[in-house]
Protein backbone atom coordinates (compact mmCIF):
# COMPACT_ATOMS: atom_id res chain seq x y z
CA UNK A 1 0.00 0.00 0.00
CA UNK A 2 3.02 2.29 -0.36
CA UNK A 3 1.85 5.36 -2.35
CA UNK A 4 3.77 5.63 -5.63
CA UNK A 5 4.98 9.15 -4.77
CA UNK A 6 6.90 7.80 -1.76
CA UNK A 7 9.01 5.61 -4.07
CA UNK A 8 9.45 8.33 -6.70
CA UNK A 9 12.64 10.24 -7.39
CA UNK A 10 13.42 13.20 -5.13
CA UNK A 11 12.79 15.64 -8.00
CA UNK A 12 9.32 14.19 -8.62
CA UNK A 13 8.49 14.39 -4.91
CA UNK A 14 9.60 18.05 -4.84
CA UNK A 15 7.55 18.86 -7.96
CA UNK A 16 4.40 17.41 -6.36
CA UNK A 17 4.97 19.28 -3.11
CA UNK A 18 5.51 22.59 -4.89
CA UNK A 19 2.32 22.13 -6.89
CA UNK A 20 0.38 21.40 -3.69
CA UNK A 21 2.10 24.30 -1.91
CA UNK A 22 0.73 26.78 -4.45
CA UNK A 23 -2.72 25.24 -4.02
CA UNK A 24 -2.72 25.59 -0.22
CA UNK A 25 -1.36 29.16 -0.29
CA UNK A 26 -4.03 30.22 -2.78
CA UNK A 27 -6.67 28.46 -0.66
CA UNK A 28 -5.74 30.08 2.68
CA UNK A 29 -5.33 33.48 1.04
CA UNK A 30 -8.95 33.22 -0.09
CA UNK A 31 -10.55 31.42 2.85
CA UNK A 32 -8.55 31.88 6.07
CA UNK A 33 -9.20 35.20 7.87
CA UNK A 34 -5.88 34.78 9.70
CA UNK A 35 -3.69 34.17 6.65
CA UNK A 36 -5.59 36.66 4.47
CA UNK A 37 -4.85 39.34 7.09
CA UNK A 38 -1.25 38.21 7.59
CA UNK A 39 -0.38 38.12 3.89
CA UNK A 40 -1.97 41.54 3.35
CA UNK A 41 -0.06 43.02 6.29
CA UNK A 42 3.25 41.56 5.08
CA UNK A 43 2.52 42.53 1.44
CA UNK A 44 2.89 38.93 0.29
CA UNK A 45 1.74 37.89 -3.18
CA UNK A 46 1.26 34.14 -2.79
CA UNK A 47 1.57 33.57 -6.54
CA UNK A 48 5.28 34.44 -6.22
CA UNK A 49 5.86 31.51 -3.82
CA UNK A 50 6.68 28.72 -6.26
CA UNK A 51 9.31 26.52 -4.62
CA UNK A 52 10.00 24.90 -1.24
CA UNK A 53 12.88 27.34 -0.85
CA UNK A 54 10.47 30.26 -1.35
CA UNK A 55 8.73 29.29 1.89
CA UNK A 56 11.42 31.30 3.64
CA UNK A 57 9.73 34.44 2.29
CA UNK A 58 6.67 33.71 4.43
CA UNK A 59 6.31 34.39 8.17
CA UNK A 60 5.99 31.45 10.55
CA UNK A 61 2.84 30.55 12.47
CA UNK A 62 3.18 29.95 16.21
CA UNK A 63 1.19 28.21 18.91
CA UNK A 64 0.47 31.66 20.34
CA UNK A 65 -1.13 32.66 17.03
CA UNK A 66 -3.40 29.63 17.25
CA UNK A 67 -4.33 30.51 20.80
CA UNK A 68 -5.07 34.18 20.19
CA UNK A 69 -6.81 33.88 16.83
CA UNK A 70 -8.18 30.34 16.96
CA UNK A 71 -11.46 31.04 15.12
CA UNK A 72 -9.70 33.00 12.37
CA UNK A 73 -7.93 29.86 11.12
CA UNK A 74 -11.23 28.24 10.12
CA UNK A 75 -11.68 28.18 6.33
CA UNK A 76 -15.16 26.65 5.97
CA UNK A 77 -18.65 27.37 7.26
CA UNK A 78 -19.79 25.71 10.50
CA UNK A 79 -22.17 23.32 8.72
CA UNK A 80 -19.18 21.62 7.04
CA UNK A 81 -17.57 20.67 10.38
CA UNK A 82 -17.94 16.99 11.30
CA UNK A 83 -15.50 16.62 14.19
CA UNK A 84 -14.18 18.93 16.91
CA UNK A 85 -10.75 18.11 18.35
CA UNK A 86 -8.75 20.09 20.90
CA UNK A 87 -5.17 20.33 22.00
CA UNK A 88 -3.58 22.14 24.94
CA UNK A 89 -3.02 25.85 24.39
CA UNK A 90 -0.04 27.98 25.41
CA UNK A 91 -2.19 30.44 27.36
CA UNK A 92 -4.30 27.97 29.33
CA UNK A 93 -7.39 27.55 27.16
CA UNK A 94 -7.48 24.54 24.78
CA UNK A 95 -7.18 25.21 21.05
CA UNK A 96 -9.91 23.84 18.79
CA UNK A 97 -9.18 21.96 15.58
CA UNK A 98 -12.13 21.60 13.25
CA UNK A 99 -12.31 18.74 10.75
CA UNK A 100 -14.58 18.46 7.73
CA UNK A 101 -15.67 15.18 6.17
CA UNK A 102 -12.85 15.57 3.66
CA UNK A 103 -10.38 16.10 6.52
CA UNK A 104 -11.52 12.90 8.23
CA UNK A 105 -10.94 11.01 4.96
CA UNK A 106 -7.45 12.52 4.78
CA UNK A 107 -6.82 11.57 8.41
CA UNK A 108 -7.85 7.98 7.72
CA UNK A 109 -5.61 7.84 4.64
CA UNK A 110 -2.67 9.20 6.64
CA UNK A 111 -3.04 6.59 9.37
CA UNK A 112 -3.60 3.76 6.88
CA UNK A 113 -0.35 4.41 5.01
CA UNK A 114 1.45 5.03 8.31
CA UNK A 115 0.30 1.73 9.81
CA UNK A 116 1.17 -0.01 6.56
CA UNK A 117 4.66 1.44 6.95
CA UNK A 118 4.88 -0.35 10.32
CA UNK A 119 3.77 -3.65 8.78
CA UNK A 120 0.07 -3.81 9.70
CA UNK A 121 -1.92 -5.46 6.91
CA UNK A 122 -5.49 -6.50 6.12
CA UNK A 123 -6.33 -9.49 8.32
CA UNK A 124 -4.46 -8.14 11.36
CA UNK A 125 -6.26 -7.26 14.60
CA UNK A 126 -5.14 -4.19 16.55
CA UNK A 127 -5.80 -3.47 20.21
CA UNK A 128 -6.27 0.28 20.67
CA UNK A 129 -4.92 1.18 24.12
CA UNK A 130 -5.47 4.94 23.88
CA UNK A 131 -8.55 7.05 24.48
CA UNK A 132 -10.89 7.81 21.59
CA UNK A 133 -13.06 10.30 23.50
CA UNK A 134 -12.59 13.71 25.16
CA UNK A 135 -12.02 15.49 21.82
CA UNK A 136 -8.76 13.57 21.40
CA UNK A 137 -7.78 13.34 17.72
CA UNK A 138 -5.26 10.49 17.90
CA UNK A 139 -7.61 7.72 19.04
CA UNK A 140 -10.15 8.65 16.39
CA UNK A 141 -7.41 8.84 13.75
CA UNK A 142 -6.14 5.35 14.61
CA UNK A 143 -9.63 3.88 14.41
CA UNK A 144 -10.40 5.54 11.06
CA UNK A 145 -7.09 4.43 9.55
CA UNK A 146 -7.43 0.83 10.67
CA UNK A 147 -11.03 0.70 9.45
CA UNK A 148 -9.87 1.93 6.03
CA UNK A 149 -7.33 -0.94 5.97
CA UNK A 150 -10.00 -3.56 6.78
CA UNK A 151 -8.19 -4.28 10.03
CA UNK A 152 -10.07 -5.35 13.16
CA UNK A 153 -9.96 -2.93 16.10
CA UNK A 154 -10.39 -3.75 19.80
CA UNK A 155 -11.16 -0.44 21.54
CA UNK A 156 -10.02 -1.09 25.10
CA UNK A 157 -8.70 2.38 25.98
CA UNK A 158 -5.83 3.25 28.29
CA UNK A 159 -4.64 1.52 31.47
CA UNK A 160 -5.98 -1.51 33.43
CA UNK A 161 -3.52 -4.35 32.69
CA UNK A 162 -6.09 -7.01 33.69
CA UNK A 163 -8.59 -5.77 31.10
CA UNK A 164 -5.88 -5.47 28.45
CA UNK A 165 -4.75 -9.04 29.00
CA UNK A 166 -8.34 -10.28 29.01
CA UNK A 167 -8.76 -8.82 25.51
CA UNK A 168 -5.36 -10.00 24.28
CA UNK A 169 -6.02 -13.58 25.35
CA UNK A 170 -9.62 -13.59 24.13
CA UNK A 171 -9.34 -11.81 20.75
CA UNK A 172 -5.67 -12.53 19.89
CA UNK A 173 -4.66 -9.14 18.45
CA UNK A 174 -1.50 -9.03 16.35
CA UNK A 175 -0.55 -5.43 17.18
CA UNK A 176 -1.04 -2.96 20.04
CA UNK A 177 -1.17 0.84 19.94
CA UNK A 178 0.10 2.10 23.27
CA UNK A 179 2.42 4.25 25.32
CA UNK A 180 5.57 2.07 25.49
CA UNK A 181 6.11 2.33 29.27
CA UNK A 182 2.71 0.68 29.74
CA UNK A 183 4.12 -2.44 28.06
CA UNK A 184 6.33 -2.89 31.13
CA UNK A 185 3.18 -2.95 33.27
CA UNK A 186 1.69 -5.58 30.96
CA UNK A 187 4.83 -7.67 31.34
CA UNK A 188 4.77 -7.29 35.13
CA UNK A 189 1.08 -8.32 35.29
CA UNK A 190 1.71 -11.29 32.98
CA UNK A 191 4.63 -12.54 35.06
CA UNK A 192 2.66 -12.27 38.33
CA UNK A 193 -0.31 -14.07 36.78
CA UNK A 194 1.76 -16.64 34.86
CA UNK A 195 0.65 -15.48 31.40
CA UNK A 196 2.96 -16.70 28.60
CA UNK A 197 3.24 -13.29 26.94
CA UNK A 198 5.74 -14.49 24.33
CA UNK A 199 3.16 -16.93 22.97
CA UNK A 200 0.06 -14.74 22.83
CA UNK A 201 0.12 -14.03 19.08
CA UNK A 202 1.38 -10.42 19.26
CA UNK A 203 3.81 -9.33 16.54
CA UNK A 204 4.42 -5.73 17.50
CA UNK A 205 3.37 -2.46 19.09
CA UNK A 206 2.94 1.01 17.59
CA UNK A 207 4.29 3.25 20.34
CA UNK A 208 3.24 6.83 21.03
CA UNK A 209 4.24 9.57 23.45
CA UNK A 210 7.66 8.26 24.53
CA UNK A 211 10.89 7.84 22.62
CA UNK A 212 12.07 4.40 21.52
CA UNK A 213 15.32 5.49 19.86
CA UNK A 214 18.39 7.51 20.66
CA UNK A 215 19.67 9.99 18.08
CA UNK A 216 21.78 7.26 16.42
CA UNK A 217 18.62 5.06 16.28
CA UNK A 218 19.94 2.67 18.91
CA UNK A 219 17.30 1.57 21.41
CA UNK A 220 16.57 3.67 24.48
CA UNK A 221 16.73 2.04 27.90
CA UNK A 222 12.93 1.84 27.87
CA UNK A 223 12.62 0.02 24.54
CA UNK A 224 15.50 -2.31 25.43
CA UNK A 225 13.83 -3.21 28.73
CA UNK A 226 10.68 -4.17 26.84
CA UNK A 227 12.27 -6.19 24.04
CA UNK A 228 14.75 -7.96 26.34
CA UNK A 229 11.71 -9.72 27.81
CA UNK A 230 8.99 -9.53 25.17
CA UNK A 231 9.76 -10.75 21.66
CA UNK A 232 7.74 -8.11 19.81
CA UNK A 233 8.76 -5.42 17.33
CA UNK A 234 8.37 -1.82 18.51
CA UNK A 235 7.53 0.96 16.03
CA UNK A 236 7.86 4.63 16.86
CA UNK A 237 5.38 7.15 15.47
CA UNK A 238 5.45 10.94 15.72
CA UNK A 239 2.42 13.15 15.11
CA UNK A 240 0.42 16.05 16.49
CA UNK A 241 -3.13 17.34 16.33
CA UNK A 242 -1.93 20.43 14.47
CA UNK A 243 -0.36 18.51 11.58
CA UNK A 244 -3.02 15.75 11.22
CA UNK A 245 -0.19 13.68 9.79
CA UNK A 246 2.04 10.95 11.22
CA UNK A 247 5.70 10.05 10.71
CA UNK A 248 5.98 6.31 11.39
CA UNK A 249 8.96 3.99 11.35
CA UNK A 250 9.24 1.14 8.88
CA UNK A 251 10.84 -2.19 9.79
CA UNK A 252 14.33 -0.65 9.56
CA UNK A 253 13.76 1.75 12.48
CA UNK A 254 15.74 4.72 11.16
CA UNK A 255 13.19 7.52 11.51
CA UNK A 256 9.58 8.27 10.72
CA UNK A 257 8.82 8.47 6.99
CA UNK A 258 7.35 11.64 5.47
CA UNK A 259 4.12 11.42 3.45
CA UNK A 260 4.95 14.10 0.82
CA UNK A 261 1.40 14.35 -0.49
CA UNK A 262 0.19 15.39 3.00
CA UNK A 263 2.79 17.70 4.50
CA UNK A 264 5.89 19.82 3.81
CA UNK A 265 8.47 19.98 6.60
CA UNK A 266 11.30 22.36 7.39
CA UNK A 267 13.79 22.39 10.26
CA UNK A 268 14.50 25.94 11.37
CA UNK A 269 17.07 27.65 13.56
CA UNK A 270 16.48 30.41 16.14
CA UNK A 271 16.11 32.97 13.32
CA UNK A 272 13.52 30.87 11.45
CA UNK A 273 16.08 29.98 8.77
CA UNK A 274 16.59 26.38 7.55
CA UNK A 275 19.44 24.60 9.30
CA UNK A 276 22.24 22.97 7.33
CA UNK A 277 21.83 19.32 6.31
CA UNK A 278 22.35 17.03 9.29
CA UNK A 279 21.80 19.76 11.89
CA UNK A 280 18.97 19.82 14.41
CA UNK A 281 16.34 22.53 14.70
CA UNK A 282 12.66 23.20 15.25
CA UNK A 283 10.31 21.11 13.13
CA UNK A 284 8.05 23.42 11.13
CA UNK A 285 5.38 22.21 8.72
CA UNK A 286 2.84 23.24 6.10
CA UNK A 287 -0.17 20.94 5.80
CA UNK A 288 -1.42 19.86 2.37
CA UNK A 289 -4.95 18.83 1.47
CA UNK A 290 -6.67 20.04 4.64
CA UNK A 291 -9.99 21.80 4.11
CA UNK A 292 -11.14 23.20 7.46
CA UNK A 293 -7.96 24.37 9.17
CA UNK A 294 -4.76 24.26 7.10
CA UNK A 295 -1.58 25.66 8.62
CA UNK A 296 1.37 27.34 6.89
CA UNK A 297 4.89 27.18 8.35
CA UNK A 298 3.64 26.14 11.78
CA UNK A 299 6.38 25.82 14.42
CA UNK A 300 5.86 22.68 16.51
CA UNK A 301 8.33 23.45 19.31
CA UNK A 302 9.95 20.02 18.75
CA UNK A 303 13.70 19.88 18.13
CA UNK A 304 14.56 17.20 15.57
CA UNK A 305 16.98 16.22 12.84
CA UNK A 306 15.96 15.21 9.31
CA UNK A 307 17.52 12.20 7.52
CA UNK A 308 17.72 11.84 3.74
CA UNK A 309 20.02 8.84 3.25
CA UNK A 310 18.28 5.92 1.43
CA UNK A 311 16.09 3.50 3.38
CA UNK A 312 16.02 -0.19 2.47
CA UNK A 313 12.21 -0.24 2.54
CA UNK A 314 12.15 1.44 -0.88
CA UNK A 315 10.68 4.79 0.18
CA UNK A 316 12.61 7.81 -1.05
CA UNK A 317 11.04 10.24 1.39
CA UNK A 318 12.96 12.10 4.07
CA UNK A 319 12.64 10.84 7.64
CA UNK A 320 12.19 12.62 10.96
CA UNK A 321 14.57 11.42 13.66
CA UNK A 322 13.71 10.99 17.37
CA UNK A 323 12.59 14.18 19.08
CA UNK A 324 15.57 15.62 20.95
CA UNK A 325 13.26 17.67 23.15
CA UNK A 326 10.66 20.39 23.15
CA UNK A 327 12.05 23.88 22.65
CA UNK A 328 10.05 25.30 25.57
CA UNK A 329 11.29 22.46 27.80
CA UNK A 330 14.97 23.19 27.19
CA UNK A 331 16.78 23.46 30.53
CA UNK A 332 19.98 25.39 31.19
CA UNK A 333 21.46 23.75 34.28
CA UNK A 334 24.93 24.56 35.61
CA UNK A 335 26.17 25.49 32.13
CA UNK A 336 24.70 22.40 30.47
CA UNK A 337 21.72 22.30 28.07
CA UNK A 338 19.33 19.46 28.87
CA UNK A 339 16.00 18.15 27.61
CA UNK A 340 13.64 15.89 29.62
CA UNK A 341 14.06 12.80 27.33
CA UNK A 342 17.73 12.53 28.29
CA UNK A 343 16.87 12.51 32.01
CA UNK A 344 13.96 10.11 31.50
CA UNK A 345 16.27 7.63 29.74
CA UNK A 346 18.61 7.63 32.76
CA UNK A 347 15.73 7.09 35.20
CA UNK A 348 14.44 4.20 33.09
CA UNK A 349 17.82 2.54 33.57
CA UNK A 350 16.97 1.77 37.21
CA UNK A 351 14.53 -1.09 37.74
CA UNK A 352 14.08 -0.05 41.37
CA UNK A 353 12.48 3.25 40.31
CA UNK A 354 8.75 2.54 40.12
CA UNK A 355 7.70 6.08 39.24
CA UNK A 356 9.14 9.57 38.93
CA UNK A 357 8.44 13.20 38.13
CA UNK A 358 10.81 15.94 36.97
CA UNK A 359 10.14 19.46 38.28
CA UNK A 360 11.84 22.53 36.81
CA UNK A 361 11.75 25.83 38.70
CA UNK A 362 13.54 29.18 38.81
CA UNK A 363 15.87 29.86 41.74
CA UNK A 364 16.63 33.18 43.44
CA UNK A 365 19.39 33.88 40.92
CA UNK A 366 16.93 33.53 38.02
CA UNK A 367 18.47 30.28 36.73
CA UNK A 368 16.94 26.83 36.25
CA UNK A 369 16.71 24.30 39.06
CA UNK A 370 15.88 20.59 38.65
CA UNK A 371 14.18 18.44 41.26
CA UNK A 372 13.51 14.77 40.51
CA UNK A 373 11.16 12.92 42.83
CA UNK A 374 11.28 9.14 42.67
CA UNK A 375 9.25 6.31 44.17
CA UNK A 376 11.16 3.13 44.98
CA UNK A 377 10.40 0.00 46.96
CA UNK A 378 13.43 0.23 49.27
CA UNK A 379 14.77 3.73 49.91
CA UNK A 380 18.51 3.98 50.58
CA UNK A 381 21.27 6.56 50.38
CA UNK A 382 23.31 4.06 48.35
CA UNK A 383 20.66 4.03 45.62
CA UNK A 384 20.51 7.84 45.58
CA UNK A 385 24.27 8.04 45.16
CA UNK A 386 24.18 5.47 42.36
CA UNK A 387 21.50 7.42 40.47
CA UNK A 388 23.37 10.71 40.92
CA UNK A 389 26.62 9.13 39.72
CA UNK A 390 24.82 7.90 36.61
CA UNK A 391 23.51 11.41 35.88
CA UNK A 392 27.00 12.82 36.35
CA UNK A 393 28.51 10.24 33.99
CA UNK A 394 25.91 10.64 31.26
CA UNK A 395 24.94 14.33 31.44
CA UNK A 396 27.88 15.87 33.37
CA UNK A 397 25.54 17.37 35.97
CA UNK A 398 23.61 16.01 38.96
CA UNK A 399 20.11 17.31 39.71
CA UNK A 400 18.55 17.24 43.16
CA UNK A 401 16.83 13.87 43.70
CA UNK A 402 14.55 12.94 46.57
CA UNK A 403 12.26 10.06 47.54
CA UNK A 404 8.45 10.30 47.39
CA UNK A 405 5.65 7.83 47.95
CA UNK A 406 4.27 5.90 45.00
CA UNK A 407 0.75 7.07 45.87
CA UNK A 408 1.71 10.75 45.90
CA UNK A 409 3.44 10.55 42.54
CA UNK A 410 0.61 8.53 41.03
CA UNK A 411 -1.91 11.31 41.76
CA UNK A 412 0.36 13.91 40.14
CA UNK A 413 1.22 11.82 37.09
CA UNK A 414 -2.33 10.66 36.37
CA UNK A 415 -4.16 13.96 36.44
CA UNK A 416 -7.80 13.28 35.48
CA UNK A 417 -7.79 16.48 33.38
CA UNK A 418 -4.92 15.19 31.22
CA UNK A 419 -5.13 12.67 28.40
CA UNK A 420 -1.60 11.39 29.01
CA UNK A 421 0.55 10.62 32.08
CA UNK A 422 2.50 13.73 33.15
CA UNK A 423 6.10 13.22 34.27
CA UNK A 424 7.46 16.71 33.53
CA UNK A 425 6.37 19.82 35.43
CA UNK A 426 7.71 23.19 34.33
CA UNK A 427 7.23 25.73 37.14
CA UNK A 428 9.66 28.31 35.81
CA UNK A 429 8.60 31.96 35.93
CA UNK A 430 8.80 32.26 32.13
CA UNK A 431 7.09 28.93 31.40
CA UNK A 432 4.10 29.12 29.07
Amino acid sequence: MIPAIEKAAATEIKDLQEQKLLEVLTYVNQNSPFYKRLFFKEKIDVSTIKTIEDLQLLPVTTKEDLQKYNDDFLCVSANKIIDYATTSGTLGEPVTFWLSDKDLDRLAYNEAISFDCAGIKEGDIVQLMTTIDRRFMAGLAYFLGLRKMNVGVIRVGAGIPELQWDSILKYRPTYLITVPSFLLKLIEYAEINKIDYNNCGLKGAICIGESLRNQDFSMTILSKKITDKWNIKLFSTYASTEMSTAFTECEYSIGGHLHPELIIVEVLDENNKPVKNGESGELTFTTLGIEAMPLVRFKTGDIVQLHTNPCSCGRNTLRVGPVIGRKQQMIKYKGTTLYPPAMIDILNNFDKIKNYIIIISTNDLGTDEILIRIAVKDESEALLHKIKDHFRAKLRVTPKIEFSSKQELHSLINNPMSRKPIHFFDNRKNAV
